[in-house]
């Protein structure tokens, strides 16, 4: 035998409450880069891409695509790295030869190939 339950009004007027502040929080984890990080990479990659409304609509797939695989801290992390492996001197070498720098460079170049796939194929 199946049990019903039953809420009454008050539980569901409290469950219709509740869910738009949960899928609020969802967005907030699935949509963490910020607006002006969004356009840098959009108006960087037009550059490359002839800037073309195509570009636009291409480049706006790719960081969208990224930022569904790459969390923010790590997307600033692995371009911060990457920046700094352009300088030259001792310094940079930090920066080429350690496991972790590596590794938030792979992450970032795999969600950049899944996104080029996706968006520019």
């Amino acid at each position: 035998m199946t049990r019903r339950r039953d809420f009454g009004l008050p539980g569901l007027v409290a469950l219709a409450l509740a869910l738009p502040a949960a899928a609020q929080d969802g967005a907030q984890v699935l949509n963490d880069y910020p607006t002006a990080a969004r356009a840098d990479y959009v108006f960087a990659c037009m550059a490359v891409n002839g800037g073309t409304r195509q570009a636009l609509e291409q480049c706006s797939c790719s960081i969208d695509h990224i930022a569904t695989i790459l969390p923010y801290e790590r997307y600033v992390e692995a371009e911060a790295v990457l920046a700094l492996q352009q300088t030259s001197g001792e310094r940079s070498t930090l920066f080429r030869d350690n496991a972790l720098v590596r590794s938030l460079v792979a992450d970032l170049r795999r969600a950049q190939a899944e996104a080029e796939m996706l968006c520019f194929l």
